[in-house]
């Protein structure tokens, strides 16, 4: 039987709950899962089949430490110049460059100065997980924005800038999620950035998750950001066991790219239906094939 890790971390060591079903599925189909923390000196992740990053929430604060882990487990998915490249979110220069419909998106090295974009804007760091540290502010709020990004720079962090789309206040967020380079399926993330607390593991701001059916449009620049992650990395969009693409609808109308996860996404198996986790356990059998 093939043996398959999944990765927590110390606050999260077996995920949120979220895998559960994709667990069952995978051990329906001849597949032995068990979870592990990332930074457990007692695991040997170098004998396992496949080792695949879940809950590691803990990594923003020790990135080159949880990089250098990940370029040390020969059999990590999604791979470690994938993680590398997406934990930044400067990537999403990159994706703008090959033609991706991205929200319009500004980094701050420290030691730079910004204009703040007209109406509400968004200040996050640009290696965070789980929205921690990400601020909205207002036309009335540029001194709160000003020291929000002194904080930012005083931790050593450049600073991602991006004008807040107020349809995002009505629709939340779509994410579209991809199995192996496939569309598996969709769900909605509600507001974050309107006062909502921290989950109790202090790792990510809690989301309102719900069921979603995006249209062609949604569908297509999701497909567009995969293709252009995947050329930018020199590999095949198949060989990304998982991804989830986070579109919302620009004040324009149309939908943009808010975020492109291939790292340690949340995959919203509990807002799917039954046959996403089947086609999760089929992904991971073709990755170990």
């Amino acid at each position: 039987m093939s043996r398959v890790v999944l990765v927590g971390c110390a606050d999260l060591p077996e995920g949120k709950g979220d895998e559960a079903g994709a667990m069952r599925a995978l051990e329906d189909v001849g597949v032995d899962t068990r979870w592990a923390v990332w930074d457990d000196p007692a695991e040997d992740f170098t004998d396992a089949d496949l080792v695949i990053l879940r809950a590691t929430w803990d990594y923003a604060e020790r990135r080159k430490e949880f990089l250098d882990w990940c370029a040390s487990v020969p059999a990590l998915r999604n791979p470690a110049e994938a993680v590398r490249w997406n934990t930044d979110k400067s990537y999403l220069v990159d994706l703008r460059r090959a033609g991706v419909p991205v929200v319009p998106t500004t980094l701050v090295a420290p030691g730079e100065h910004v204009e703040w974009p007209e109406g509400d804007f968004v200040v996050k760091p640009a290696v965070g997980a789980g929205s921690r540290g990400a601020a909205r502010f207002t036309s009335a709020g540029h001194e709160a924005a000003d020291e929000h990004l002194r904080a930012l720079h005083a931790a050593d962090q450049v600073a991602v800038v991006q004008p807040y789309q107020r349809a995002v206040d009505a629709e939340g967020e779509t994410a579209l999620v991809f199995f192996g380079g496939q569309y598996s399926h969709a769900f909605t993330k509600g507001p974050m950035l309107r006062g909502a607390d921290l989950d109790d593991s202090g790792l990510y701001v809690t989301e309102e998750l719900g069921v979603a059916a995006p249209d062609g449009a949604w569908h297509a620049l999701a497909e567009q950001a995969l293709d252009a992650a995947a050329a930018h990395l020199g590999v095949h969009r198949r060989s990304l066991l998982y991804a989830r693409v986070d579109i919302l609808r620009a004040d324009a109308g149309d939908p943009v790219l808010l975020e492109l996860e291939i790292s340690e996404p949340r995959l919203g198996f509990q807002q799917a239906d039954e046959g996403a986790a089947l086609r999760f356990a089929s992904a991971v059998r073709g990755a170990l094939t």
